[in-house]
């Protein structure tokens, strides 16, 4: 382990993905023997030659239809832009080409070799073109993969997989932690998995999720809160796309935090007449079959004032019945739990 800040980290990454692979090329504007704007790609062209790290004009479109190319035809590009505010240039060879070529092609060409680097966000006192973070607008592209990392750690980790992840990656550098964010990071090649969130604290009140920068405000946030007794869970995205929405982290949460609300609210109107477990069921039953979307937010006003009547009805029926409905994915993998968990005497059986 060696203590580094974010861009010694993402040097390092760098360092350790060329060095392991002989395809793995990085360029971009000023990125050779100047080291980049911010340094991140310093020594690397002293240490695998001109061929390997090199500048390019200051062309944001040429660059990603250079590194798309590259991509195609079995390199490894690790291509830099500057700034993630010049981006925009590029944004047809991003959308309409890295995304799309694998689908138009019929995966005859692929460039999923790709990654695509740029330091992002405000922080640095950079004004209107220095300062921006543009991730939404690539955030509703299938075929791309967006990933930011928050502390040095994540961001070796998580850069590493981005490079030997086969789909065209754009990595978000939040530059404000550049050098604030400082920890411990392996020295070995390791790889974080993209697609997936990270719950970095647990909590019962309030779930609260960010992704880069914000994270370091969310804990300033979340420690003012906790001295006044609320409990916090913290969820770290880490990929803006995929977002992760099945397992216990990402938006998940935050509907099971729903859940829990509406299975207290309506508990008791059943009280020794159907267990709590029960009623949670057929509670997340209705909430997949859409009074509310997966945020908890109600989707429909004429829904939402049928619904105390819709359950009211069902759990009747349930009671009487003994039948536990089948739902989603998720409410299935519930009712399997609960049924391992109800009494032998009590014959509870699934429908449709």
């Amino acid at each position: 382990m060696t203590k580094m800040n974010m861009l010694q980290a993402i040097n390092n990454a760098l360092d350790t993905a060329m060095a392991a692979d002989d395809k793995v090329l990085c360029f971009g504007e000023d990125v050779g023997v100047f080291g980049g704007v911010f340094r991140a790609t310093s020594n690397l062209q002293q240490k695998y030659g001109k061929s390997r790290c090199f500048n390019t004009p200051l062309v944001e479109q040429g660059i990603i239809g250079f590194a798309n190319g590259l991509a195609a035809q079995g390199s490894v590009p690790v291509a830099e832009i500057q700034f993630a505010d010049y981006i925009f240039p590029a944004f047809d060879q991003i959308v309409n080409e890295s995304a799309k070529y694998r689908y138009r092609s019929g995966n005859l060409f692929n460039v999923a070799g790709l990654t695509i680097r740029a330091p992002y966000g405000g922080g640095i006192a950079g004004g209107l073109y220095h300062s921006q973070s543009p991730e939404a607008y690539f955030a509703h592209t299938p075929g791309l993969k967006i990933v930011v990392p928050r502390n040095p750690h994540q961001a070796k980790g998580l850069l590493l997989a981005a490079i030997h992840d086969p789909n065209p990656v754009l990595f978000f550098e939040p530059k404000r932690l550049y050098r604030a964010s400082v920890g411990e990071v392996p020295d070995e090649d390791y790889r974080l998995p993209l697609g997936e969130a990270e719950i970095t604290k647990e909590g019962t009140d309030v779930t609260i999720l960010g992704w880069g920068a914000q994270m370091d405000v969310i804990d300033q946030a979340v420690e003012r809160a906790e001295k006044e007794g609320i409990s916090c869970e913290v969820i770290d995205l880490r990929s803006i796309l995929p977002w992760d929405v099945e397992d216990e982290g990402g938006f998940a949460n935050l509907a099971r935090l729903h859940l829990n609300k509406l299975t207290e609210t309506f508990a008791p109107k059943f009280a020794g007449r159907l267990p709590p477990e029960i009623v949670r069921h057929v509670v997340s039953f209705w909430l997949h079959a859409g009074y509310y979307d997966e945020g908890g937010e109600r989707v429909d006003e004429a829904k939402y004032d049928s619904l105390i009547a819709d359950i009211t009805r069902k759990v009747d029926e349930m009671a009487s019945l003994k039948v536990v409905p089948r739902a989603s994915r998720r409410a299935r993998k519930l009712r399997h739990a609960l049924e391992a968990d109800l009494d032998s005497d009590d014959d509870w059986t699934a429908c449709s």
